[in-house]
């Protein structure tokens, strides 16, 4: 069962997305917070697998609550919501571990499908809008030991970080290299665990801030 946290200081929107995930079988969302303060306050009590955060809250903005979220150390992960398609708020929640984002206007099918994503410790890509956005705020990121990190990783791991940064799923790169799936996955393991980073969201925002990856380039 996957416990979820809803923060949105829109009181509609939190019981639309309740009625949805209380509906599958595999959820039950245990508590709404109407503003980042009260997400912080409410996951330290529930310790959720999830977190749905909406980007622009009063008392704590989410990009705040989601750093205080994720650096408690409860395991749980972070989707971002936003209104926006392109917002420096949701990199910012990249670089700090948050899991991706969503755009709130999306099908409620996929916030579930979001939601299980996240759970089963995946990064969020929405191809059109997550890799645009990365491209255009990874270059205002200061590049930290991201470089360093890097060079722990083979040339074939090296390879493997690029299809990640590009979107590919596991399958994608396999077909990418001509390798076994379990290969590419063994691969991609191998990557997040040299760089230190919990899941491909991390990955990517490492990539671009190494510079292994250059914002707009094909």
């Amino acid at each position: 069962m996957i416990s979820i946290v809803v923060a949105d200081d829109q009181m509609m929107v939190r019981q639309s997305f309740r009625a949805v995930l209380d509906a599958q079988s595999d959820m039950r969302v245990a508590g709404e917070a109407e503003n980042g303060l009260a997400a912080v306050e409410l996951c330290a009590r529930q310790v959720p697998d999830v977190v749905l955060m909406d980007v622009r809250m009063p008392e704590l903005d989410g990009l705040a609550a989601a750093r205080r979220i994720l650096a408690a150390g409860g395991g749980a992960r972070v989707l971002m919501l936003t209104t926006f398609d392109i917002d420096e708020y949701v990199y910012g929640a990249l670089r700090a571990g948050a899991s991706g984002f969503l755009l709130k206007d999306a099908p409620l099918d996929d916030l579930v499908t979001a939601v299980r994503v996240v759970a089963a410790g995946n990064a969020l890509f929405a191809p059109t809008v997550t890799r645009r956005l990365i491209g255009q705020f990874a270059t205002r990121a200061p590049l930290g030991d991201a470089g360093k990190r890097l060079a722990e990783l083979t040339a074939r791991e090296t390879e493997v970080l690029r299809l990640i940064a590009g979107g590919l799923s596991n399958t994608e790169i396999a077909e990418a290299l001509v390798i076994a799936e379990q290969t590419a996955k063994t691969h991609v393991s191998r990557v997040l665990t040299k760089l230190g980073v919990r899941d491909r969201a991390q990955a990517v925002v490492t990539a671009y801030e190494s510079g292994l990856v250059v914002p707009g380039a094909g």
